[in-house]
């Protein structure tokens, strides 16, 4: 059965879900903006926004008593929030590089 979340434990698991979703959007932004001036210090900024990231989950995992299932879910959602704007900026190299192939030929 699922254990509850007490009421102080309800407040911690609402800031650190916002704050995944935060540190989630500031690692995608960093990102790309580090891959579009090609500066490193913005790739370490990236990491470290999804450092904070994977403390949030573990938080919310612990606060919220996951376990089996929810934790699978934890862990795959991490790595999504990962690889998810690597996998789209390279798309996106791909297809505006393929677009201006088949502008240049025509």
């Amino acid at each position: 059965m699922i254990e509850p979340i007490a009421l102080h434990d309800f407040f911690i698991s609402f800031f650190v879900s916002a704050l995944i979703i935060l540190s989630g959007a500031s690692y995608a932004l960093l990102y790309a903006w580090s891959k579009i001036t090609d500066r490193l210090r913005l790739r370490w900024a990236a990491y470290l926004a999804y450092l904070v990231l994977l403390i949030s989950v573990v938080i919310l995992s612990l606060v919220a008593h996951f376990s089996g299932y929810w934790l699978g879910l934890s862990v795959v959602m991490a790595l999504g929030y990962f690889i998810a704007p690597i996998a789209i900026w390279h798309l996106c190299i791909k297809t505006h590089h393929q677009s201006n192939q088949e502008n240049n030929n025509e």
